[in-house]
C-alpha cells in the first residue's frame, strides 16, 4: 500500500486522471470524503501547502505538489518526477503604466511566497520588504500597499483584469511526484514501479 497526498483542486483531478490511465480503472473520491483506497493506494486530499508536511512526516509516502510549494518551503523531500501537470509561473507584477523603480532604497512586495521573493531579489542585490498576504494579492499595488507583487499565474488573465502587468518571470512551475526519504527506502520496489509506470505513461 502506497499512501499518496494530493493537493485539492485541479492537480488532484489531473493526478487521478493519470492514475486512471496507468491502471485502467476509475479513481474517484466519494462526495466530501478525504480518503480514497483503491488499487493498492491510499489517496488523501489536503491543501497544496500541506502536501510537503504530510510527506516529510511520513503520513504519506509520496505526494504530488507544485515546484513553487517545494521551493517556498525548502521541503526536505526527494523530487522523483516532473509530472508536467498544473503548469504555472511565479512572476513579479506591477501596475500597468508604471515601471518598477529599482533605485528606491527598498521596494515593498506583496506575496504569498516570501521565501522565493526574498531569495529572488537578494540574488539581484535589490532590497525589499516582503509583505505576506493570504489572498487578493492583486489588490496590494492598486491601493498603495506595495510597489509590486510576486504571485502565481497560469494565463495572466486575472492580473490583466486588475490592471497589472507581468514584469519578470521568477520560475516556471509544474507538479512533481515527491517521496519521503524513509518510505523510499522501505517501499522502494513499490515506489520505483509507480515511478516507471508514470514515466512511461507521460512519455507515450
Amino acid at each position: 500500500m502506497i499512501k499518496v497526498a494530493l493537493p485539492k483542486g485541479r492537480i488532484a483531478q489531473e493526478s487521478l486522471a493519470l492514475f486512471e490511465r496507468l491502471y485502467g480503472s476509475k479513481f474517484a473520491f466519494d462526495d466530501r470524503k478525504l480518503i480514497l483506497e483503491h488499487q493498492g493506494f491510499t489517496f488523501m486530499l489536503v491543501r497544496s501547502q500541506d502536501v510537503p508536511t504530510y510527506v516529510i512526516h511520513q503520513a504519506a509516502d509520496v505526494g504530488i505538489v507544485g515546484l513553487d510549494v517545494i521551493e517556498e518551503q525548502e521541503a526536505d523531500v526527494v523530487k522523483l518526477l516532473n509530472l508536467g501537470i498544473g503548469k504555472c509561473k511565479v512572476v513579479v507584477g506591477s501596475e500597468v503604466g508604471k515601471s518598477l523603480d529599482y533605485r528606491k532604497p527598498q521596494l515593498k512586495i506583496a506575496t504569498k511566497m516570501p521565501h522565493i521573493t526574498r531569495k529572488y531579489f537578494s540574488n539581484k542585490a535589490i532590497s525589499i520588504e516582503a509583505l505576506k498576504l493570504y489572498g487578493s494579492i492583486e489588490l496590494a499595488p492598486l491601493v498603495g500597499l506595495s510597489d509590486a507583487i510576486v504571485d502565481i499565474v497560469e494565463t495572466g488573465a486575472t492580473m490583466a483584469q486588475n490592471n497589472l502587468k507581468i514584469d519578470e518571470v521568477i520560475m516556471e512551475s509544474s507538479a512533481y511526484l515527491v517521496v519521503n526519504k524513509n518510505s523510499f527506502y522501505e517501499k522502494k520496489e513499490l515506489i520505483l514501479a509507480l515511478y516507471e509506470r508514470l514515466k512511461s505513461t507521460l512519455e507515450s
